[in-house]
């Protein structure tokens, strides 16, 4: 779905008169139509339309159906830097350019069997938005203000409700397609990706919107190598024979050839005026102003006017700009204390934002998103790494209780206002490996072996932190010498490592679900003697256990009774 551009856009799911007429347009105007060559020059389409696998990721609505210019572009590749020449229809802007190249690459390792290429977002971006507005975006990759189709009240479109509570497409009541790839905010919830790691998920951002739709086009089994596959997944993202027409058509035209320009010099589908600094989204940007769009031009045939005198107009005027009382003017920490948790339990403080406006007072309403960043297996309740909530009537908002995982180790938590281009609030968070302070065997049973043999008994000790059953905590056991700083023993007793190998340290040690650990069989050598085993817990509890190495004493031959003399009752005479 795209944003109402004008008059050359076409609606998705439209009747089969219209797909017609779409071929049909297709085939005059030179362009290959719904029959194909990628790359490789063996793909062609299907020509039927596969059954719906997918929701929509656009909502059916309207984009771009203008075709692919007559002239073939330059291939490219044909030198190291693509030229910034040709006709800006055939060109596309570096950094729309550069997220498509790189979504391409990212599937390439996360989903090789996909085999996506990037010629293909390319056609989808320029039927969706053309090519994010021919380039406008910052630095970053970020529009300067949102893409937002038509409300998806069901009057001509999908009937979508609000899913988002208006944190992307800023309509608490119905959803809209939003960003460079249009996705309508449920399915972004899904595939949201975060392709510029800057830790946020932004719709509007074409690097996120690229890697996202490179992950929705890949859904499932698909080889898009393949006819068949290919329409099936342009046909997810809008159900329409004339669509998947459109989008063949300039996946093919992309294919061969292509290059680079500069950044906001893209051109726009006829429909705009032909001016490539307009701005085709047609709502308001947040800060509440519009560009006014031209009076037809009444010497032009089909645009409204007429060769007789014409009614004069007003001059555009600019509505006011929103008030500074209701415009979010930054996030803050609204108090957050130090967030520790011990892995597998809670982090007790809970992350907290204030949302300030222009005036510096607290403004309620305002929609945050807090995001899990880093290598961690934390995560929000409910297993969530992002979640948007919307600040109270005093500008705060608290954002659900934090758990660790079992990953030890640092992670930031990020809070941003959503879709907005203000500084985050960044917030450390550690999590630290379970403890116990104080570890004891479970039964008192003395530990002895003969030389060359194994210990009979098992070792097993139950670990504990403040009195209560300390699960999961990592305990070491080290045979070590009897000296005053003992250090690891080379002889005595002794384990055996996956390989069979003799080894007196043993480090991957965890107490279960109760507490308790039994450690692997111990082996004597043939060096008789008392030893220690040391066990030492994360946490600092230490205990040390005894083992004895000895020869059994001598025992009389099975099979035979003692003499008389063995068996006389000491200090009485014999007979």
């Amino acid at each position: 779905m795209a944003a109402q551009f004008g008059r050359r856009l076409r609606k998705g799911a439209t009747t089969t008169a219209v797909a017609a007429a779409v071929v049909a347009a297709l085939s005059a105007s030179g362009a290959s139509g719904t029959s194909l060559v990628t790359q490789s020059g063996d793909q062609q389409s299907s020509g039927t339309t596969p059954p719906p696998d997918d929701s929509a990721a656009t909502g059916n609505s309207p984009y771009y159906t203008d075709l692919p210019p007559l002239n073939t572009p330059d291939r490219p590749g044909t030198s190291t830097n693509l030229p910034v020449t040709g006709s800006a229809e055939s060109g596309i802007p570096a950094s729309i350019l550069a997220a498509y190249k790189k979504a391409e690459q990212a599937l390439a390792a996360d989903d090789a069997a996909c085999r996506l290429p990037w010629q293909l977002l390319a056609a989808i971006g320029k039927v969706e938005s053309g090519q994010a507005r021919g380039g406008r975006v910052d630095a970053n990759g970020t529009t300067f203000s949102p893409i937002l189709g038509p409300v998806l009240d069901g009057r001509g479109f999908a009937m979508i409700k609000d899913t988002d509570n208006g944190a992307y497409d800023g309509d608490s009541t119905h959803d809209r397609a939003v960003g460079p790839m249009q996705f309508i905010p449920s399915t972004w919830a899904t595939w949201g990706q975060d392709g510029n790691g800057d830790g946020r998920k932004d719709p509007n951002n074409i690097y996120d919107a690229a890697l996202a739709a490179g992950h929705y086009l890949c859904a499932g089994s698909r080889d898009l190598s393949l006819a068949a596959d290919l329409d099936r997944a342009v046909l997810s993202y809008n159900h329409s024979d004339a669509y998947l027409g459109t989008v063949r058509s300039w996946f093919d035209y992309y294919n061969r050839g292509t290059h680079e320009i500069p950044d906001g010099t893209g051109a726009l589908p006829p429909g705009l005026g032909g001016g490539a600094d307009r701005d085709p989204d047609p709502s308001p940007s947040p800060s509440g102003t519009h560009k006014p769009k031209p009076s037809p031009d009444p010497s032009k045939p089909g645009d409204g006017g007429s060769t007789g005198p014409t009614k004069p107009t007003k001059p555009p005027t600019t509505p006011p700009t929103t008030p500074p009382a209701q415009t979010l003017a930054r996030v803050e920490n609204a108090g957050t204390g130090p967030l520790t948790a011990t892995a597998g339990g809670e982090f007790a403080e809970r992350i907290k934002v204030r949302a300030r406006n222009g005036l510096g007072g607290p403004l309620a309403k305002a929609s945050v998103t807090f995001t899990i960043v880093g290598d961690t297996d934390a995560a929000f309740d409910g297993g969530k790494k992002t979640v948007t909530l919307r600040t109270g009537t005093d500008g705060t908002v608290t954002a659900p209780v934090l758990e660790a995982g079992e990953k030890t180790g640092k992670f930031t938590v990020r809070a941003t206002a959503t879709g907005r281009s203000l500084p985050p609030v960044t917030y450390a968070a550690t999590v630290t490996a379970r403890q116990a302070d104080a570890i004891a065997r479970t039964d008192d049973k003395a530990l002895t072996a003969a030389p060359g043999t194994e210990f009979a008994d098992t070792v097993e000790v139950e670990a504990t932190y403040k009195d209560a059953v300390a699960a999961g905590v990592a305990v070491a056991a080290t045979m070590i010498t009897d000296a005053d700083e003992p250090a690891e023993n080379d002889k005595g007793p002794y384990f055996k490592d996956a390989d069979g190998k003799t080894v007196r340290t043993l480090t991957e040690l965890k107490t279960g679900a109760d507490g308790t650990l039994k450690l692997p069989t111990i082996y004597a050598d043939d060096t008789e003697g008392t030893f220690k085993l040391r066990l030492t817990t994360e946490g600092g509890a230490t205990l040390v256990i005894e083992l004895k190495v000895e020869t059994p004493e001598a025992s009389a031959t099975p099979g035979t009774s003692p003499t008389p003399e063995a068996s006389k009752t000491p200090g009485t005479p014999a007979g």
